[in-house]
């Protein structure tokens, strides 16, 4: 980190003044009086309710549903803040799904006027009517003050305006300044339900049983084709006389076969000379 550093004379000087400041502004501040009071009004109170359940909870975040439906999602919740649940305190750490939240906001305002009573004394030096005018105080130095619109002097013990004054009159001046302000003081209470379980089902006496019964699966039937059993003797219906005229053709196939092969190998034979 880079220091800024000043020269031993400059800061000499700028002691020197502000010691000399100082010296002159105490004696002017004894010749001014100050008084504040304060009045205070009747106070008002207003409560502010806010309702929701925890829908989701991780760590510092948590998401709440609030009355109307909204989700809102809080992040870095801190582990001071705490609700009370069932005389308990409950931080975000050991906070549940479903528990229900419930912030109540106290607010105390009290309306209340700060009075300031600034009174001065001197001999009139200069007036300057109607913006400024130096007074000799009591300790000889003079002081310049501007002066109010509307400001009134007490002179003798009779008001008069900065035109009736004139040079060594002793004067007294008052300036009054009211500041209406409002003290508000807010009280927060946090309370909450645990998430309610769900009540174990109980059966009556006179509340019939569902009872469920495994159905064996019966497999549909295969339909076959009945094969009608043959007889075991055909019936006569035809002769032999086709039978026969096959087998004559058969034979009469196998003779010129024969043939046919004789008179090839006759032809391949050599020839005697």
């Amino acid at each position: 980190m880079n220091s800024i550093r000043i020269p031993r004379q400059h800061f000499y000087k700028v002691l020197g003044q502000g010691l000399l400041c100082l010296a002159v502004s105490l004696p002017i501040a004894a010749q001014v009086q100050t008084r504040t009071t304060t009045s205070q009004g009747p106070i008002t109170k207003s409560v502010t309710i806010q309702r929701g359940e925890i829908a989701y909870v991780r760590g510092n975040t948590v998401v709440v549903k609030m009355e109307d439906g909204s989700l809102e999602e809080f992040d870095n919740v801190p582990d001071s803040l705490t609700f009370t649940v069932d005389g308990k305190p409950v931080s975000v750490r050991n906070a549940q799904v479903g528990m229900k939240l419930e912030k109540q906001t106290i607010t105390s305002s009290q309306p209340q006027v700060i009075t300031t009573v600034e009174t001065v004394t001197g001999k009139v030096w200069r007036v300057t009517p109607p913006h400024s005018i130096i007074l000799t105080l009591e300790n000889g130095e003079n002081q310049t003050f501007d002066i109010p619109e509307g400001q009134k002097f007490m002179v003798d013990g009779k008001a008069t305006d900065a035109w009736g004054l004139r040079k060594g009159m002793t004067v007294s001046a008052q300036r009054v300044t009211e500041v209406p302000v409002t003290v508000a003081i807010q009280e927060v209470r946090r309370t909450g339900t645990a998430p309610t379980a769900l009540p174990a089902p109980t059966l009556k006496p006179d509340v019939p049983l569902l009872v469920v019964v495994a159905v064996p699966k019966v497999k549909a039937p295969v339909e076959t084709a009945q094969v009608e059993s043959l007889p075991a003797k055909l019936p006569t219906t035809a002769s032999n006389v086709p039978l026969l005229g096959l087998a004559g053709l058969l034979f009469c196939s196998l003779s010129l076969i024969m043939t046919a092969v004789r008179i090839f190998s006759a032809q391949l034979r050599p020839k005697r000379s």
